[in-house]
């Protein structure tokens, strides 16, 4: 669905008033769901598709499954991605195609329990966007910030929610 700077208020307008009136509203959990697999591998539901997750090859695995890490950088560019689009729409900034990328550094050695000092999970990731666009260097500095501002998956990373842990 492509939608202009309009189209884009006429769809989300009604959904903003809604939510000023009843924040509640606004309010969802979502929700994902996976089984464990043969192997070292667990299968997720995408609601398009099924996505199995096993390991990595740095940590044992053969690379026919998705590693975890590749699909939480995944997720971040897709979700900076769709907010950099409806951002750029909202602002009426021309974006006529171009790239995200997100690459981050592990150390393996956390993970594998070889080292208790090394950190298990991603040290820095870095978010790149290489835009066709006309747009000037402030237009551009708007739409990287609000880009940021808004991106789900960005700001969860940047600011953790309350994580828990528990058996059913």
């Amino acid at each position: 669905m492509s939608l202009d700077q309009d189209g884009l208020r006429t769809l989300q307008e009604p959904l903003k008033q809604r939510y000023r009136e009843d924040p509640s509203a606004a309010r969802l959990t979502l929700r994902a769901r996976g089984s464990l697999d043969e192997g070292i591998t667990c299968s997720v539901e995408t609601g398009r598709a099924l996505a199995q997750a096993g390991l990595h090859p740095l940590t044992g695995g053969d690379g026919s499954a998705l590693c975890s890490g590749d699909m939480l950088l995944e997720a971040l560019v897709a979700c900076a991605g769709v907010t950099l689009r409806a951002v750029a729409t909202s602002l009426g900034v021309a974006v006529a195609g171009g790239t995200v990328s997100a690459e981050g550094d592990l150390d393996f050695r956390g993970t594998l329990g070889v080292d208790r000092e090394a950190p298990v999970g991603f040290e820095a990731i870095r978010l790149r966007f290489e835009l066709d666009t006309d747009a000037d260097e402030e237009q551009l500095a708007t739409l990287l910030r609000l880009t940021e501002r808004y991106c789900v998956v960005f700001q969860t990373l940047a600011r953790p929610p309350a994580l828990a842990v528990e058996r059913a």
